[in-house]
């Protein structure tokens, strides 16, 4: 497997979940946990074969427990709602940094065809 983008540097910001990544031609993106939650590359969302994807509802609080490596070429994300399958590959991530916004817009509008009111999430408490 060969990606054409490689992370330079990943870094994990719990308290405000949130997953930084920096790919080797600059970009940097911000991926919410949430957002990476619900475009998870399992076939448990995405879908088994032929079967449709799977609408993820109630994600907005969810954070990642832990991050493994797997090869050179992805990641798998462990979030804290016990979900832990799906292998992130850079290529993958890379896209969901550079197409974030209309993702995100395509998840709220299936959420509201679903009829599903997406609650904000909780306050996240400050450092002291």
């Amino acid at each position: 497997f060969m990606s054409q983008h490689h992370p330079g540097n990943i870094l994990l910001h719990k308290a405000s979940h949130e997953l930084e990544i920096e790919f080797d031609d600059g970009k940097t993106f911000t991926l919410p946990t949430e957002f990476l939650r619900v475009y998870s590359p399992s076939a448990e969302v995405r879908g088994h074969w032929g079967d449709k994807a799977k609408l993820q509802l109630d994600k907005q609080d969810v954070n990642i427990q832990d991050i493994q490596p797997v090869g050179s070429y992805a990641i798998k994300i462990i979030f804290d709602d016990g979900h832990d399958s799906g292998l992130y590959d850079w290529d993958y991530l890379y896209e969901l940094g550079k197409k974030q916004a209309i993702y995100w817009t395509d998840y709220l509008d299936r959420l509201h065809k679903a009829g599903h009111q997406r609650t904000p999430p909780k306050k996240l408490e400050p450092k002291t």
